[in-house]
């Protein structure tokens, strides 16, 4: 069967699709979109590490080091990872070269959160909770990290606001993103990827039926830019803001400062 064949199953005929053709020209904008992400996490939990290792060449594990590196952990920190799914994210945190204080992860898909769980036995503690109602006190995080979930959020300013609220005076949010590149040859190069060949590669892995590997590229095509993300940070409160490109600007790691 053609790889053409495939990809016109999977476009038709599935009424489990979370993510359709007419939700999918402006995923962002959708008024139940915290539903269908979350909808769409539970589904994909059971083989969304193996996705990510697979689809990024390995080089997904490098990128969350890259921005532990940035973080400059402390002993003294308290991280929060917001949007941690099954924790890679957390884990990085306390694996680095410094080990902090505490961290908690947070998500609102339990099935990722059930598998975050099964995979640490130690101290760390994993909550269910909605990134824009976050069951924290102002300033209870010296850190909070987000890889690879902002542009989930229904709201992006009323998330980064409450990621904002929830840091110490002088923390920092450290957030993974994926991004365009601003070389035009790679640019075309890295959407056809993403938006051909590892959609449908991702839904024969995962034999996932909600559209969830249509949506994802999509919502990265669709969100800000670097420079106008930078702004939405500035505009919730955070007063300096630094960027960081990965993989040619595939990845960006944004730093922002209260």
């Amino acid at each position: 069967m053609s790889l053409f064949v495939v990809w016109c199953l999977m476009s038709v005929g599935n009424d489990n699709a979370l993510w359709d053709e007419s939700r999918l020209a402006d995923p962002h904008a959708q008024p139940d979109k915290a539903h269908r992400v979350q909808g769409m996490f539970d589904a994909i939990a059971p083989t969304y590490e193996l996705i990510n290792r697979l689809f990024s060449g390995g080089r997904d594990g490098a990128w969350r080091r890259a921005a532990v590196k940035l973080a400059k952990v402390t002993g003294d920190d308290d991280v929060l990872d917001v949007a941690c799914g099954t924790g890679d994210f957390a884990r990085a945190f306390r694996d680095g070269r410094i080990t902090p204080r505490r961290v908690v992860g947070s998500d609102f898909a339990a099935q990722m959160l059930i598998r975050a769980a099964e995979r640490d036995q130690t101290s760390m503690r994993w909550v269910q909770s909605d990134a824009q109602k976050l069951p924290y006190r102002d300033g209870s995080f010296s850190i909070v990290s987000c890889a690879f979930g902002v542009r989930n959020f229904q709201d992006l300013d009323s998330g980064l606001g409450e990621m904002q609220r929830v840091l110490r005076d002088g923390g920092r949010a450290i957030i993974l993103e994926f991004s365009r590149p601003p070389n035009a040859i790679m640019r075309a190069i890295y959407e056809f990827y993403s938006s051909k060949v590892m959609p449908i590669g991702a839904t024969l892995v995962s034999g996932d039926k909600t559209g969830a590997y249509r949506y994802l590229p999509k919502s990265v095509v669709s969100f800000p830019d670097v420079a106008s993300f930078v702004e939405r940070l500035r505009g919730v409160g955070f007063s300096r803001v630094e960027t960081r490109s990965l993989t040619m600007g595939v990845v960006t790691i944004y730093a922002a400062y209260k």
